[in-house]
């Protein structure tokens, strides 16, 4: 048998090639967009895709199945647990196999058995792998999906927070109870699998090594320890991070079939003169370049999210109905793209280089820049209240402690409150460190304000200079 592991680290989510040497044949579980990765490792070996597996209809990125049911004519197996709302409805013309609790299915010599494990979401299905052409009879592991994670579990409360399904936070949690306790009867020596490692949000306190065992999570996963249900409910529900935006979308597009790309999308390279016109009639450019670039001169009305947060942030800001812009240099824009797609923004219609910046300028077209301060500096300010402090963390962050007189508002939800805001003081934006509070501070000078400060080093530099914290 053949066990290749795939890792996007920027989304933190992991798939995997699976094979039987034997019969030469291989099937991807939850496979991400780019499936080129899957059929350079399959050629390398010798193996041919024949089929794709989802654990559940995903939240947090666009699924490749239907990518590689298009380009390989892979058979898709996908849950068939859940009610009418949790059913994919894109699979006419596809071969495909639906599955419910205790159903097999073959690959090569490799049997998977399905295990529907609820809580996460209500169709969510685990793969229990034996390889059959080992010679082995009992199972090697367990593919876990957003079930069981190393040292953590998946998150019961999506569906009502990002999705606007009401009540089902707790239902969940006591589906996601009962699903343990099945998952405890499984050997101790079998491996799991999961879809996520450390920095997703399906979880909170997500360990960073790849693979567990059942064992090893039974004795260490803190959320395997709770007897009592209730217990368990209150520990699962409480401190979940805020869950992004896009969730709600990725999940409609996973469920009615992502659209096909054959490939990475190529935006039009575009002539700095068309920038004015976009801004004016509302168009979302964003320049990717890093914060300390951007601070010092932008385009006024540009958001600035920094290249390697793309994945992270742009889903919050990006209405995923209109056309969007990036402001990057020529070669970047490939990994760009593919980061985006990732997420299910396929919509670029365009970029400008960076040195756009410069010619509208020369244009006539007055650049901006935001101020970057010390804590030391602008202590004395905040704390007599002549500025507007504004904390873009994340609840838990801010319930841990926070700067008096500041005013929270997480990061994702700052775009549409920030007329809330802007009331011609000067605005201090802080986070953690001054990486989230600088996207911060584009947005809130793009929504008209006239004098943004970015606190550097964020609480943490002000916590070691010795200021005062509220709880």
């Amino acid at each position: 048998m053949l066990l290749k592991y795939f890792y996007d680290q920027k989304i933190a989510q992991a798939s995997y090639l699976v094979g039987c040497q034997r019969t030469g044949e291989a099937i991807v579980i939850d496979p991400a967009r780019d499936i080129e990765q899957y059929l350079h490792e399959a050629e390398a070996n010798d193996m041919r895709i024949i089929a794709a597996a989802e654990t559940h209809i995903h939240a947090d990125f666009v699924s490749g199945a239907r990518e590689l049911a298009e380009r390989t004519g892979a058979k898709l197996y996908l849950s068939d647990e859940g009610d009418n709302d949790w059913k994919y409805l894109y699979l006419d013309g596809y071969d495909h196999q639906l599955l419910v609790d205790g159903r097999t299915f073959m690959v090569g010599n490799i049997k998977f058995e399905v295990m529907h494990t609820p809580g996460h979401t209500p169709e969510h299905i685990s793969f229990i792998l034996t390889d059959r052409g080992g010679g082995a009879d009992k199972p090697m592991g367990i593919f876990t999906g957003d079930f069981v994670f190393v040292g953590a579990i998946g998150r019961p409360d999506l569906l009502e927070k990002a999705a606007g399904i009401a009540g089902t936070s707790e239902s969940g949690a006591r589906q996601m109870f009962k699903s343990i306790q099945r998952f405890k009867q499984l050997p101790d020596y079998c491996q799991i699998w999961p879809a996520h490692g450390a920095g997703s949000a399906c979880g909170k306190g997500l360990g960073a090594i790849p693979s567990s065992t059942v064992g090893y999570e039974k004795l260490f996963n803190p959320a395997l320890v709770y007897e009592d249900e209730d217990d368990f409910v209150r520990y699962l529900l409480a401190d979940q991070p805020e869950p992004p935006k896009y969730f709600a979308v990725m999940k409609r597009v996973n469920k009615e079939g992502p659209p096909v790309l054959h490939g990475l999308p190529q935006p039009q390279h575009l002539p700095a003169g068309r920038i004015p016109a976009l801004l004016k009639s509302g168009a979302m450019i964003i320049d990717t370049r890093p914060a300390g670039s951007f601070a010092g001169r932008h385009i006024p009305g540009t958001l600035n999210v920094p290249a390697h947060l793309l994945n992270t942030w742009a889903g919050w800001f990006v209405d995923y109905d209109q056309p969007i812009y990036l402001i990057a240099d020529s070669e970047d824009v490939a990994g760009m793209i593919h980061d985006l797609v990732t997420i299910g923004i396929d919509n670029v219609a365009g970029y400008f280089e960076t040195a756009a910046i410069e010619t509208l300028a020369e244009a006539g077209v007055a650049p901006q820049a935001y101020e970057v301060a010390t804590a030391v500096k602008l202590s004395e300010k905040i704390l007599r209240g002549d500025v507007v402090i504004v904390d873009v963390r994340n609840q838990t962050e801010w319930d841990e402690g926070h700067i008096p007189g500041a005013r929270h508002l997480m990061l994702g939800y700052l775009l549409e409150q920030a007329g809330e805001i802007v009331n011609g003081l000067p605005i201090v934006v802080q986070c953690r460190t001054g990486s989230r509070s600088a996207i911060g501070a584009s947005i809130l000078q793009a929504k008209g304000a006239k004098e943004v400060i970015n606190l550097q080093g964020g609480i943490r530099d002000w916590a070691a200079a010795g200021l005062p914290i509220e709880k």
